[in-house]
């Protein structure tokens, strides 16, 4: 009896509504379809909707608005969904998209806030700093009326204070060795180019490389000027640097992908909820088809990366090498809104040319899950041993010559290399670790100013560190009235490391910036030389 009296009147309700649609269907000849029923259960649901939203901006104890209280609901929603499903709030979308636009309204330096002062590392030539005087080596300490040194300021605070709209002008006090009195200058902001295009070298006489750290909007025109610049000094194999690589814009993946495959080559596929497939072809105009390549990958390498790596990996096009890539294979159509807020919800899948998806597996609303991933794979020494990925014989590929590839996340390398710590020392994690390695250079490189300007080449700065016998005992001087004493035990196991890195961040100082960086590094890079033997061997 009970059962009837509490279930009785919602069954009423329900068969009312059924009945109603049914005598509506006969008179007009037909049923109500399954959308019009869903329709129908869809706007009470959205009424519902409706109802918990003015309820909590009605009656709830702290008073809210539609507006914050929607800005609560849409990320938990997302959130549900799947890891690659977000909301970007208005006042977060500028900071999210800028660099993947190419450019940016500042004044056109790169610096460091290794020791809670802005140090000017490099001024764009060209750029709004290098017109008004700016040098490398210079201290701002004040940016307006704002003192700035010494105040253990944030760096996005920093870079808030000297950006700004192109036009307008900011007055930075600045530091300068040698100068008693602070110099004054004056910059008008303006456009300044964001390059995705880390460095350009040649590391070999043959062989070039290339840094990419995302896919922005102009990728693929930079990578064809430094492939063009490359060429130029000779290069007849190409090192692409793709490690750390998040991702970016789909097409420029598929660009870039395109100069490096002859005619009528698959390069990704995406498939929606429905199975339709939307397939990306070469078209034969890639202008760098003969060359030799290696692809450089790691556990950062996500997204338009892999697509790329996928593309050339099942096209039996190059190398890869490295450890496998993070597995992001879920493609977001990104859905703006009025107020300068968006939506990025997942529509399909990306497929690489063999049928590989590229996303690995994820439960719905574990996010913590899906970001321990990482954790896990070092946990499990997957970083250290080709032998602890394990691949079910389902997700067995095969590419057009008969290479083994395999699927279930992520890019499996043709050649692993392994996380090298077998010259890691306390002493070194101390030197590092708290800094001091780098502070060091940039003291070394503000002695040197003069001779890194003057240096036409990297081999010209070669020669000044071949010239200079004591800058690594100096350095152990250094990190020693730093409170790090030597061990020259621990010294000997790490110098090597410490040696390379010490060149790479001075050279860095220099007009090179991080092509300089990456050649004075590569001695200690055992993914770039294996990577530099190949393509020798080859």
């Amino acid at each position: 009896m009970k059962f009837l009296q509490r279930y009785a009147l919602p069954f009423l309700v329900v068969a009312s509504i059924f009945l109603f649609g049914w005598i509506f269907g006969q008179r007009h000849g037909r049923r109500l379809t399954e959308g019009q029923i869903n329709m129908i259960v869809g706007s009470r649901m959205n009424d519902k909707l409706n109802q918990v939203v003015n309820y909590i901006g009605s009656d709830y104890i702290e008073p809210l608005t539609a507006d914050s209280i929607t800005e609560m609901a849409i990320p938990a929603i997302l959130k549900e969904l799947d890891p690659h499903s977000a909301y970007i709030p208005a006042r977060e979308f500028k900071q999210v998209e800028e660099p993947l636009q190419g450019e940016f309204d500042g004044i056109g330096i790169v610096f460091n806030m290794a020791t809670d002062t802005v140090i000017v590392l490099n001024v764009i030539p060209s750029g709004p700093s290098q017109k008004a005087g700016i040098l490398a080596g210079d201290r701002i300490i004040k940016v307006n009326d704002t003192l700035i040194a010494g105040q253990k300021m944030e760096q996005r605070e920093v870079m808030k204070r000297l950006r700004g709209p192109r036009g307008t002008e900011v007055t930075l006090s600045l530091e300068r060795k040698g100068i008693d009195e602070p110099v004054i200058v004056s910059v008008v902001r303006d456009a300044i180019p964001l390059n995705s295009v880390e460095a350009t070298v040649m590391m070999t006489d043959k062989i070039g490389f290339i840094r990419l750290s995302q896919f922005a909007r102009t990728s693929f025109k930079e990578i064809k000027e430094s492939v063009d610049t490359l060429r130029k000094q000779g290069m007849t194999s190409l090192i692409l640097d793709l490690r750390g690589n998040s991702g970016g814009f789909l097409d420029q993946a598929i660009l870039i992908a395109n100069e490096f495959l002859d005619r009528g080559k698959l390069i990704v596929y995406t498939e929606d909820r429905n199975k339709k497939q939307v397939r990306q072809h070469s078209d034969g105009r890639g202008s760098a088809t003969d060359l030799e390549i290696a692809v450089l990958i790691d556990e950062g390498s996500a997204s338009s990366s892999e697509i790329l790596a996928g593309a050339l990996q099942d096209n039996d096009r190059g190398t890869i090498i490295g450890r496998r890539s993070f597995g992001k294979g879920l493609v977001q159509s990104q859905v703006p809104f009025s107020d300068g807020s968006a939506m990025r919800l997942t529509v399909a899948k990306y497929f690489t040319p063999t049928g590989r998806s590229i996303q690995k597996p994820y439960t719905a609303g574990d996010e913590e899950g899906y970001n321990m991933d990482i954790v896990n794979r070092y946990k499990h020494n997957e970083f250290f041993s080709a032998d602890s990925i394990h691949f079910a014989d389902s997700l067995k590929f095969t590419t057009p010559k008969g290479k083994t590839v395999y699927g279930g996340g992520g890019i499996m390398p043709d050649i692993f290399i392994p996380l090298d710590t077998a010259n890691m020392s306390k002493y070194y994690l101390e030197v590092s670790g708290r800094n001091i390695l780098y502070r060091y250079t940039i003291d070394y490189a503000d002695a040197h100013r003069k001779e890194l300007s003057q240096a036409k080449s990297l081999k010209d700065i070669e020669r000044l560190f071949a010239a200079d016998r004591g800058m690594f005992n100096r350095f152990v001087e250094y990190a020693s009235k730093s409170g790090v004493k030597p061990n020259w035990g621990q010294i000997a196991t790490s110098r090597k490391i410490m040696e390379a890195q010490l060149r790479a961040y001075i050279a860095r100082n220099s007009e090179f910036d991080s092509s300089a960086f990456y050649y004075f590094i590569c001695p200690i890079d055992n993914t770039l030389q294996t990577a530099i033997k190949t393509l020798e061997n080859d």
